[in-house]
């Protein structure tokens, strides 16, 4: 095993989320959600860019024609980068006041996943149940999977595309369901591994090219890698934040890790310990590569 090394290289983020590597702009993307900034790390000049939005943003996604797409608010949106400018493609939960957006990805035939959750009293704090799973077509038409959701999260598709994977954060547990890729279709859900008490709650989640999960564990400062089939786990990596919340890989050959995190929800003698919380995480030497993000194709 080659050694793991952990480097800060962005900081500055409230509730960083959504990591996903732009390849073309050779740059990290994320999102930095009650701070209200959708943002872009280049790792050669090493400086953050930053576009303010009006709502808070939970998902950022690569698009097919260029440029972006973003959950925002209820709304799903487009995001033309240079010119800074946000246009609604469409909004749900339309019957609900008090719900947001949490995280989203792309699936492989281009389809953009997101769910929602009811807005936080204060972190992981929250009326129960508020949120739903959507789907927006590449023909901008929504589709809405389930409901009665808590905080709706971490989410990916197995290799050979016919499982997709899925977590409500307070149900302490990382679901699969059988995938029709032909539709979008999800069914026959099932739990594959529950968190333990030290990995606190489960956040974002992506897949690397050996078919394993990682998954960000938000309160317990690390990130672990599952096996889907066994259930079990194979790897805890510790961060030097607690609020640890979603992992992607990137760089050149997707043998890197980003990780992004919070501190929203720490006083001050907490954040003393860890000052380097709400950035954004490096790990290399894992030894696995992960699986470039698929653009939307609307």
């Amino acid at each position: 095993m080659s050694s793991v090394s952990i480097e800060c290289v962005a900081k500055g983020c409230r509730i960083g989320e959504s990591p996903v590597w732009d390849e073309k702009q050779g740059s990290l993307l994320y999102v930095d959600i009650t701070g209200r900034k959708v943002c872009r790390w280049n790792p050669v000049t090493r400086q953050t860019q930053a576009i303010p939005v009006d709502a808070p943003v939970s998902s950022v996604a690569l698009r097919q024609s260029g440029d972006y797409v973003i959950t925002l608010g209820t709304r799903f949106a487009a995001l033309k980068w240079k010119e800074e400018l946000v246009t609604t493609i469409t909004q749900v939960d339309k019957d609900k006041a008090n719900t947001r957006f949490n995280d989203g990805k792309v699936d492989p035939a281009g389809r953009y996943f997101a769910g929602t959750m009811a807005e936080e009293i204060r972190p992981a704090v929250l009326e129960r149940h508020q949120g739903s799973l959507y789907t927006l077509f590449p023909d901008l038409s929504v589709v809405k999977h389930f409901d009665q959701v808590d905080i709706s999260n971490g989410l990916d598709w197995s290799l050979d595309h016919r499982t997709f994977f899925y977590i409500d954060s307070l149900s302490y547990s990382v679901d699969a369901f059988d995938y029709d890729l032909q539709t979008g279709k999800i069914g026959n859900r099932r739990s594959i591994y529950k968190l333990e008490k030290e990995e606190s709650i489960p956040d974002g989640m992506c897949i690397d090219t050996e078919g394993k999960l990682w998954v960000a564990c938000y309160d317990g400062g690390r990130v672990i890698r599952l096996d889907p089939e066994t259930g079990k786990r194979l790897q805890t990596v510790k961060l030097p934040v607690d609020k640890t919340t979603s992992c992607c890989f990137g760089g050149k050959d997707y043998s890197e890790m980003y990780v992004t995190s919070a501190s929203d929800g720490m006083d001050k003698e907490w954040l003393s310990r860890q000052p380097q919380a709400g950035g954004v995480f490096k790990i290399t030497g894992l030894g696995v590569k992960g699986v470039p993000p698929y653009p939307f194709a609307g």
